[in-house]
């Protein structure tokens, strides 16, 4: 993993997890002496994150974590599960013989990461699939609405991989989506989907809840 990601995902814990509160700034230069790099790679990790909408760059002031609620971030994961729902549907009516195919890759590529325990690898796999089945729905405005708010929750969806058991119960999830899409089950896919999205949500909530986190961004 290239040192900037590597570092985004540290800032995008410690902001989560409460480490560095809504509207705290985030000083280029002390990161860099806490990290032992230098600010190239602060800075594109800040970027980076305030891509997500986690910080938020202001002209000659800096980056400052954004103000936002668990509420809102919840409300997020709720539009999210109708819009993955959405996909899941039509996907198991259009899905094409390849991405049939690619879903199943990406299916096993999460049972691998699974069996070597890391989350953080289970996450990237775990972002493969869903993007297979915003592919396979063939709508593209929908995928589009999709991958946007999918960008926007990486942060929290990788998180809440971490609270415990997360992993293998997504796991189970993906298994029962990915039935549903191949036997061509738009009912059963729609809600596999959207309950797997609510459920990452409240994982979220109770991952941060063991911090006494508040506010995260």
């Amino acid at each position: 993993m290239r040192r900037a990601e590597a570092l985004r995902d540290q800032l995008e814990q410690d902001i989560v997890t409460g480490y560095f509160r809504p509207g705290d700034r985030l000083d280029e230069q002390s990161l860099a002496t806490r990290f032992g790099v230098s600010r190239t790679p602060i800075r594109e990790a800040l970027m980076q994150l305030a891509s997500t909408g986690m910080v938020e760059l202001l002209p000659r002031r800096g980056a400052f974590v954004t103000n936002l609620s668990i509420r809102e971030v919840i409300e997020r994961f709720e539009t999210m599960a109708a819009l993955e729902g959405m996909c899941g549907a039509l996907a198991a009516r259009r899905i094409t013989d390849a991405q049939r195919v690619e879903l199943a890759t990406a299916h096993r590529d999460c049972q691998e990461a699974t069996r070597a325990g890391c989350a953080d690898t289970y996450y990237y796999a775990n972002e493969r699939f869903h993007r297979a089945i915003y592919e396979a729905c063939h709508n593209r405005y929908l995928a589009e609405q999709a991958g946007q708010l999918h960008t926007l929750l990486k942060p929290f969806r990788r998180l809440q991989l971490r609270a415990r058991h997360r992993v293998s119960q997504s796991l189970d999830e993906h298994g029962a989506i990915v039935e549903a899409i191949l036997a061509g089950d738009p009912a059963r896919a729609e809600q596999g989907l959207r309950d797997h999205i609510l459920i990452q949500g409240e994982r979220l909530n109770d991952f941060i809840s063991s911090f006494g986190a508040a506010e995260v961004a």
